[in-house]
C-alpha cells in the first residue's frame, strides 16, 4: 500500500486538449502531509507511517492529543492517517509530504463525503413512484405505501427503503483520471465530478485496481497519428513503358 494525500475541493472548471477537446475537471488542492510517527516491524509488528493534515487551534484539542503532539514535538494536526508500507527507512518524524507522491500516477482513487440533503421522502431519496392520484387515495400521494407485515413477524425489515436522512455519506469513487497537477501552487485536475460541495475534505490514494485502459493523452495521439496518416497523399506510381513498341537501336555504320 502506498501512502495518500487529504486535500479540499475547490471547485470545477476545464481543460483544453490540444485538439480543442474540453474536459470537465475538478481541482483540488492538495494539503502537504507531516509524518507524526513510524511505525516498524521490530518495534510494532507491523510497518507504517503515520501522517497529520490540515492546521487545527491548540486550544480545540483534548488533553491526551496535546500530550501526544508534545511528545512527538509537531505542531498539532486536524486529519491523522495510518498508511502501512514495506519501507519506512525513506520518512522520518517531521518530515513533509506533498503532491510529489503522485508525479508518475495516471489513476486515483477519490473519497468524500456526499452533500447532506436533510430529511428527505421516499420519493427523493430512493427514486420511488408514489401512489397514483385519483380518487380514493386520500392525501397520500408521495408516501411510500405499506413498510412492514402483520403479526408475523410484526416488524420493518433492517435496510428497508424509507424516508430519512439523506446524503452527508462517504463515497469512492474509482479509477479517476489525473489530467493535470500544479507542484507549485498544490494543485490537482481530475478528471470528471468528486462528490461533496466546496472546501469539503478529500482522501486522494493511488488507484488499487489494474487499469488498462487509455488517458486522455494517449487517446489523442492515436487520434492525431490516424489523421496524419489519412491526409498523406498517395505516391504516385509511373505508367510502365511498353516494351513491344520500343524502337530498334540503330546500328553504328561506322566499321572498324
Amino acid at each position: 500500500m502506498a501512502l495518500g494525500l487529504v486535500g479540499k475541493k475547490i471547485g470545477m472548471s476545464r481543460e483544453f486538449l490540444d485538439s480543442g477537446t474540453s474536459v470537465p475537471v475538478t481541482v483540488v488542492r492538495v494539503e502537504k502531509g507531516r509524518v507524526i510517527d513510524v511505525y516498524s516491524k521490530e518495534k510494532n509488528g507491523y510497518s507504517a507511517v503515520k501522517l497529520g493534515f490540515l492546521k487545527i487551534k491548540t486550544s480545540k484539542l483534548t488533553k491526551p492529543m496535546k500530550g501526544f503532539y508534545t511528545k512527538k514535538n509537531t505542531e498539532p494536526k486536524r486529519i491523522l492517517k495510518e498508511y502501512r508500507i514495506e519501507k519506512t527507512d525513506d520518512y522520518k518524524v517531521g518530515s513533509e509530504v506533498g503532491l510529489e507522491l503522485l508525479k508518475d500516477v495516471k489513476f486515483v482513487d477519490v473519497r468524500s463525503k456526499t452533500i447532506g440533503k436533510g430529511f428527505a421522502g421516499p420519493m427523493k431519496r430512493w427514486n420511488f413512484s408514489g401512489l397514483r392520484a385519483t380518487h380514493g387515495v386520500s392525501v397520500s400521494h408521495r408516501s411510500h405505501g405499506s413498510t412492514g407485515q402483520r403479526q408475523d413477524p410484526g416488524k420493518v425489515f433492517k435496510n428497508k427503503k424509507m424516508a430519512g436522512h439523506m446524503g452527508s455519506k462517504f463515497r469512492t469513487l474509482l479509477n479517476l483520471e489525473i489530467i493535470k497537477s500544479d507542484t507549485e501552487n498544490n494543485l490537482i485536475y481530475i478528471k470528471g465530478s468528486i462528490p461533496g460541495s466546496k472546501n469539503s475534505t478529500v482522501f486522494l490514494r493511488k488507484s488499487v485496481k489494474v487499469i488498462t485502459k487509455k488517458t486522455m493523452f494517449e487517446k489523442e495521439k492515436v487520434t492525431k497519428q490516424v489523421q496524419t496518416s489519412a491526409k498523406k497523399p498517395a505516391a504516385k506510381t509511373e505508367p510502365k513503358k511498353d516494351e513491344s513498341k520500343k524502337t530498334p537501336e540503330k546500328k553504328d555504320e561506322k566499321k572498324k
